[in-house]
């Protein structure tokens, strides 16, 4: 019982406090490698902190939609954090569901962001859900079957059983259907997380915007939800994608030594696929939005064809 409590609030709190970073990381690195100054690897901590001190602006025309949106989209995306392996192969809600329960939960918290970005009558708001919805038709359903390609592998779509698996027979991991899965995870990440080539997550312009159209009419405490949540998100779907492909690292139990040596070996996988991601976006310039469809289209294709060489091979 002891080790369990120690699981939770270990997962928790990581799930709380290191995704800021990562996203802070990457702003900062990103800005280095385009020779400018950029902001500091602390800052995305300092807006949070300021966005919950702001008193907020709520539309007349809100109803109870857009008031539980930033709620509900804050516990199902910290719900699914902790059903998949960061630290340990025995996630604190591994027990619960699987990947299709991670997946739904994601959706979920999708579901109700479009919801409240049309809820206020905003044009925009309605141009930003129309737009995540389009996206996430293609991208979840890539999601899905490049993880299953590993579920075939591991016998189990219990993320905790697929990375224990994975530590044992890491051979399997090296095969054309995990590397084809994980280009797929890979543009998925990208897809999902508003990044270049996709969405500009530091875009002004709203007729350009995706993510960010939908939260304009957020504010204060609300607003510093929504934004956490999806650098919590972001971290998640960094997390699957490592630690179901290259699973090494990963703690069998929740001791303090395994947990230190594990978050090591975490840290530097983050590191290098945030050095990934830095340099998918500065390489690439943001699709037009009527290409964006194609470009999921192929993570789609990348995933099928993952998962019939399974059978094949």
């Amino acid at each position: 019982m002891s080790s369990y409590i120690l699981s939770f609030f270990a997962q928790l709190l990581l799930l709380l406090f290191l995704p800021p970073l990562v996203g802070g990381f990457i702003k900062t690195a990103k800005a280095r490698l385009q020779t400018r100054r950029g902001p500091g690897l602390l800052q995305p901590y300092r807006d949070l902190a300021k966005l919950a001190r702001k008193s907020m602006v709520i539309p007349n025309t809100a109803s109870w939609i857009f008031h539980i949106t930033p709620h509900v989209l804050f516990t199902s995306t910290l719900l699914a954090g902790l059903m998949i392996p960061t630290l340990s192969t025995r996630p604190p809600l591994a027990i619960v569901g699987g990947v299709l329960a991670v997946v739904y939960l994601l959706a979920l918290g999708r579901f109700f962001l479009a919801l409240g970005g049309l809820d206020t009558g905003s044009s925009f708001g309605g141009l930003g859900s129309s737009r995540e919805m389009t996206i996430s038709a293609i991208a979840e359903p890539a999601l899905m079957l490049a993880v299953f390609t590993v579920a075939i592998t591991t016998g189990s779509t219990n993320l905790g059983s697929m990375a224990d698996q994975a530590l044992g027979q890491s051979w399997r991991f090296l095969s054309p259907s995990q590397i084809l899965a994980f280009a797929a995870l890979l543009i998925v990440l990208i897809a999902e997380t508003g990044r270049i080539p996709v969405d500009n997550p530091a875009t002004h312009l709203e007729l350009t915007m995706i993510h960010e159209a939908m939260i304009l009419e957020y504010s204060g405490p609300w607003l510093a939800l929504i934004e956490w949540s999806a650098s919590i998100k972001q971290f998640i779907l960094m997390s699957l994608l490592i630690n179901v492909f290259f699973p090494f690292g990963l703690a069998a139990d929740w001791s303090l030594p395994a947990l230190a040596v594990s978050l090591v070996w975490l840290l530097l996988k983050l590191l290098l696929l945030a050095v990934v991601v830095i340099l998918v976006e500065t390489s690439n310039a943001k699709l037009r939005l009527f290409r964006v469809p194609e470009l999921l289209a192929v993570a789609f294709v990348l995933s099928a064809l993952a998962l019939i060489s399974t059978f094949l091979f």
